[in-house]
């Protein structure tokens, strides 16, 4: 990467889910504002749904009308009877239309190998680039978060570790049935050590960190503070259930304007002080601030989010007068 660029990055601040079974939903997800759709075979399709899901699916995806939004399907995961069929009619069937397969309940490393083996394989059959369609691992068992290094490592198309908290609060026996919120028993946020979890092994490997869905849809205000919990530790996005979430998810995971508008002038500030015409200095002050290397890394970060995002910059950088 240049000095004073931003890697591209897909922007996934509002994942929504819709049911492949339901024909309306898909049709109706395709105007709302989410920045990923995910269209789901699992938890969302009843079992005898299944078949006539992975049609519907593919009927929706080539129809197009998706717009920018990253397009992913959820498959049922490799325990179950349903995974091969589920990835061979899908991808056989709108691989061009598609950017990524969501994996859940990924217990380890072999799992991953074996989507991306498979893929390969019809991506070789039918004619498609091989290696483009990306996998997103979900997280949802004490298995999987003990594994997740290895998940997020085990495959060039890994493109987001997600948190599942329902089943995860399942595998671990967790004293409650309120999804993704706080519990009044206890005194800190007992997601955090997960979530932190997930987010090192996001990082460590370069993929994003998403954040699973809160169930209660139709309080936004508590959705809200939901997401920030993520949102400040750096997650990329979360889950949306409901059309209702969807502006929330996109504001709490976007940078605000005022930081957006800091990054990138601590980013020409820093360009132009390491410049020769600068001075070639290592460090430098932006107004009453002292920015160096560290600070360029750290608003490389927020004005990569910004721009994932579509914001655009109300200020603009003006180098000290000699």
């Amino acid at each position: 990467m240049k000095r004073g660029t931003v890697a591209e990055l897909r922007s996934r601040r509002s994942n929504l889910a819709v049911p492949g079974s339901n024909p309306r939903f898909l049709e109706k997800a395709k105007g709302l504002g989410a920045d990923q759709v995910f269209l789901d075979l699992e938890d969302a399709c009843a079992p005898l749904a299944k078949p006539s899901a992975r049609k519907n699916i593919v009927a929706a995806l080539n129809e197009g009308g998706w717009g920018d939004k990253i397009r992913t399907v959820r498959v049922n995961d490799w325990t179950t009877e349903w995974t091969y069929h589920d990835v061979i009619e899908v991808v056989g069937g709108a691989g061009a239309e598609l950017d990524c397969i969501m994996l859940p309940k990924v217990a380890d490393a072999a799992q991953v190998k074996a989507l991306d083996m498979l893929l390969t394989q019809i991506e070789k059959s039918e004619g498609l680039e091989v290696g483009r369609i990306g996998i997103e691992a979900q997280i949802e068992t004490a298995q999987g978060l003990i594994s997740v290094n290895d998940i997020a490592f085990a495959s060039p198309r890994i493109e987001t570790i997600i948190f599942g908290p329902a089943d995860f609060m399942a595998s671990i026996n967790m004293k409650s049935l309120v999804v993704g919120a706080l519990h009044p028993d206890y005194a800190g946020d007992p997601f955090h050590y997960i979530l932190m979890q997930i987010l090192m092994a996001a990082r460590a490997r370069g993929v994003q960190a998403i954040d699973g869905p809160f169930l209660q849809v139709r309080d936004v205000e508590a959705f809200k503070e939901v997401a920030k919990r993520s949102a400040v530790l750096g997650f990329d996005g979360k889950w949306v259930l409901h059309p209702g979430q969807v502006d929330a998810a996109n504001e709490i995971y976007s940078p605000s304007q005022e930081d957006y508008d800091h990054a990138e002038l601590i980013l020409d500030a820093y360009e132009w002080a390491t410049s020769e015409k600068g001075g070639k200095k290592g460090s430098a002050m932006l107004g009453d601030e002292m920015i160096d290397e560290a600070s360029r890394k750290m608003a490389l970060v927020i004005a990569g989010k910004g721009r994932a995002a579509g914001m655009e910059r109300t200020s603009s950088f003006t180098p000290p007068e000699e």
